[in-house]
């Protein structure tokens, strides 16, 4: 009780809480539009208040949702999910040298908790593991904003899903939403043209039964993003249009740097 207590108390725990705040208004669009999707689609109240709380992903969950009402195979199903979340495995690599030390028990609440939000602003706010700054502390101080503004907007949406009107044009809005999310998450122009390449793809193969233009615009960016990191000649070449004459120079400087030591 007393570390929950401190953990509040913890200046971290509020710039988490803080910066988090920023982007909620979007994640409670994001949300509510899922809640109302979930319920649209078919599910009943408790099954989409179960998936909300226990699956906790909501590109998952969008993805997953169309293919449960039009019957989908389960393999289908799950494999479309597991494709859409493998995000959440950088994720987890990139999180793990600042969490590691924690029990199990805790790492799997993190695990939960993680987000796509959570992930970004972390890593921007630390570039390195320490102890002394706070860092699990403001990990859940950004944890209890995000959180909140998914599920709570999101069970609103599933509660009033029948008496909120069609044309109040929650879709659009929701993807207006997403659109930003991601719009915030391009950090470079490798990241930027993956995103484009998973654009181009999805809707190449949008005929796909199953909504499986999904998975497909997934593996295009992974392909795309594996190619770029350390594709070989192809990858470097990429690479290098990407990043521009000041990041060949800079490289070309450590090169000579390099070879005068």
């Amino acid at each position: 009780m007393n570390s929950i207590r401190s953990a509040l108390h913890h200046p971290q725990f509020r710039a988490g809480m803080k910066e988090m705040s920023g982007v909620s208004l979007g994640i409670a669009a994001w949300g509510l539009v899922t809640g109302v999707a979930m319920v649209k689609a078919g599910l009943s109240v408790p099954l989409a208040l179960f998936m909300s709380l226990t699956v906790f992903a909501g590109s998952a969950q969008l993805a997953a949702v169309p293919l449960m009402a039009v019957g989908a195979p389960m393999w289908v199903i799950w494999a479309t999910a597991l494709c859409v979340n493998l995000r959440f495995v950088i994720f987890s690599a990139q999180w793990r040298p600042f969490f590691m030390r924690y029990p199990l028990r805790k790492r799997l609440a993190l695990g939960y908790f993680t987000a796509d939000l959570n992930y970004v602003l972390f890593m921007k706010r630390f570039r390195e593991p320490r102890d002394d700054e706070g860092q699990l502390e403001y990990f859940f101080g950004g944890t209890v904003v995000n959180w909140s503004a998914w599920q709570f907007p999101s069970i609103v949406g599933i509660l009033l899903a029948d008496v909120i009107p069609t044309h109040w044009g929650l879709g659009f809005a929701g993807v207006l939403a997403l659109l930003g999310l991601a719009y915030s998450m391009l950090s470079d122009r490798a990241t930027a043209f993956a995103a484009v390449v998973a654009g181009a793809a999805a809707v190449a193969a949008f005929a796909l039964p199953f909504r499986l233009h999904i998975v497909v615009a997934i593996a295009a960016a992974v392909c795309v993003g594996l190619m770029i990191d350390g594709g070989g000649d192809a990858g470097r070449k990429v690479r290098d249009v990407l990043l521009g004459a000041a990041g060949r120079r800079r490289r070309s400087g450590i090169a000579r740097e390099g070879v005068a030591a």
